[in-house]
């Protein structure tokens, strides 16, 4: 079967996203056998957790170079896994690029433990570990610390909430210092 050019140009996207993804995966997989235990909140609704999400700020990853506007969205199956769409503007290819997973409730007495395949048979773990009481924002982290986002249902967080994350995040292990806002603002209509 013949691919447009359009085609291959997301095959390959998706497959360097999730190329570069899998390293980190597989240490993922590994590293949290052996690393300390990462709190989470007590309980998700993930009825109220569904729906977009936009990227305020996050731990540098190498699958998420050059990317702003960074958004995902999640969307229940049948099944009863949930659908992951995550999407960002590559400023230097200047196209959005979409990369699609499903994540796995690992956790059923909370729900805040979910594991995201982007590439069978490896998962990497999504943590909430702060979540609003509206549902507002939240945070999300991995138990080797490697990994944190700070999320928001609008494209940008005020400085206190901001900040009440970040204490969070720092009480719970996690080096903020390595935080990189992601930028919101003058985003191109997404494709």
């Amino acid at each position: 079967m013949m691919m447009s050019k359009d085609e291959k140009f997301e095959f390959m996207w998706r497959l360097l996203w999730l190329g570069a993804t899998i390293g980190g995966v597989a240490y993922m997989v590994s590293a949290c056998r052996t690393s300390r235990s990462l709190e989470t909140v007590q309980e998700v609704d993930l009825a109220r957790y569904l729906g977009k999400w936009y990227e305020v700020a996050s731990f540098p990853a190498r699958f998420q170079k050059n990317c702003t506007c960074t958004s995902a969205e999640y969307k229940l199956n049948e099944d009863g896994t949930i659908s992951v769409l995550n999407q960002c503007f590559d400023t230097k290819k200047g196209k959005w690029q979409k990369s699609t997973a499903r994540a796995f409730v690992q956790n059923e007495q909370t729900k805040a433990e979910l594991a995201v395949q982007f590439l069978w048979p490896f998962k990497g773990d999504y943590y909430i570990i702060a979540l609003a009481d509206d549902y507002s924002h939240a945070l999300v982290g991995t138990p080797d610390r490697k990994y944190l986002w700070l999320l928001s249902r609008v494209p940008e967080m005020s400085e206190k909430t901001f900040a009440e994350l970040t204490q969070i995040a720092t009480a719970k292990g996690f080096d903020v210092s390595r935080l990189q806002r992601t930028k919101q603002k003058d985003c191109a209509p997404a494709q």
